[in-house]
């Protein structure tokens, strides 16, 4: 059951963040030219007892540091699972320090990191995360100013946009117990989720963006121990087809995935601390759309790299050690099919 100033909390800013619609602009900060670029890390949150972090994590972010060096990276997606496996007690809470601040530490990772949250961040106090964001060094009250929100970006020194719209998928969907139930049974308010979904069916429609990306932390399809998330195929996956999303970023399962299913790109970047090789749900997604699977402990973890240009957007994923495993590429959408289709 939702506290009471949680659904204050709830009720109070969706109509404030449904209208928002100013563009973050990268190009005045000199990131690069004429592309965004940025990384995709889920399910990256340590542990609760010290060290407070795993080699995986630790060795992602290693590499993590190293690509944004060499490739770029305007800003950093986190999708959720942000601090295992109880989410933080309150904004004091010391594994802000020693399981984020501690960890990525290079010069390369000190820009914005765009959080939400997963189903272990809400065992804990994901308003305490949200209050974080104020007053952490590495990141301003924007990078996550609400369960779920939008941002907008022009690609430099093109007439291109990009859209991302966070989404909270445990609010949406139910929380999960990992170890004894794998899927998310309903949501603790019907009427938050419904607002969300709303607010979520709004923003798809005005969306006149080049490319439109949706996140969240439970996936849609996945191979994986979780597998598709039922919840999400019934709710979701419609909207993204009809608005002609380009893509949905997601964690969750504990590895490295693309699936390509009717036109959109499905990226699963679970694997920031721990890795896992399951694939007992293969068959439970549409023939012929899993295109790359990488769950080895061996790799030490990985992520994925985004670039987006006027042309295209390319997803790499990439190994703790160093190797770029896969590279998918995505064209702009159509806007004229967009709108003759709604």
């Amino acid at each position: 059951m939702a506290s009471p100033l949680m659904l204050v909390f709830l009720t109070a800013l969706p109509g404030v963040l449904c209208c928002q619609s100013s563009f973050i602009d990268l190009e005045s900060k000199g990131s690069n030219k004429s592309s965004i670029r940025f990384l995709v890390l889920g399910d990256w949150g340590g542990l609760p007892y010290p060290p407070y972090i795993t080699p995986i994590e630790k060795a992602t972010a290693r590499m993590m540091a190293k690509t944004a060096s060499q490739m770029g990276a305007d800003f950093i997606l986190a999708l959720g699972d942000n601090f295992y496996y109880k989410g933080v007690t309150d904004v004091n809470d010391p594994r802000f320090q020693v399981t984020f601040e501690d960890v990525y530490t290079q010069d390369s990772l000190n820009i914005p990191w765009y959080v939400i949250a997963g189903n272990h961040d809400h065992v804990g106090n994901v308003l305490a995360q949200i209050e974080y964001s104020q007053k952490s060094k590495r990141c301003c009250a924007r990078n996550f100013p609400y369960y779920y929100y939008e941002m907008n970006f022009r690609i430099p020194q093109t007439d291109s946009t990009l859209t991302i719209i966070m989404l909270d998928t445990v609010l949406l969907c139910g929380n999960s117990d990992d170890f004894l139930d794998q899927q998310p049974k309903a949501p603790r308010s019907g009427v938050q989720a419904n607002r969300q979904l709303l607010w979520l069916q709004e923003r798809l429609a005005m969306s006149k963006a080049d490319y439109l990306l949706v996140a969240g932390h439970y996936p849609v399809w996945s191979i994986s121990a979780h597998g598709p998330t039922d919840c999400l195929l019934k709710k979701l996956r419609p909207l993204l087809k009809k608005y002609k999303a380009t893509a949905y970023l997601c964690g969750h399962d504990h590895n490295l995935q693309y699936i390509k299913e009717s036109g959109i790109g499905y990226v699963v970047s679970g694997a920031g601390n721990f890795m896992d090789p399951d694939m007992r749900h293969r068959n439970k997604v549409p023939q012929g759309s899993s295109l790359f699977f990488s769950g080895d402990a061996g790799t030490l973890g990985g992520f994925a790299h985004v670039e987006v240009n006027k042309k295209e957007m390319a997803v790499t994923f990439i190994q703790a050690r160093g190797t770029s495993l896969y590279r998918a590429v995505l064209k702009k959408r159509d806007l004229f099919r967009v709108y003759d289709h709604v």
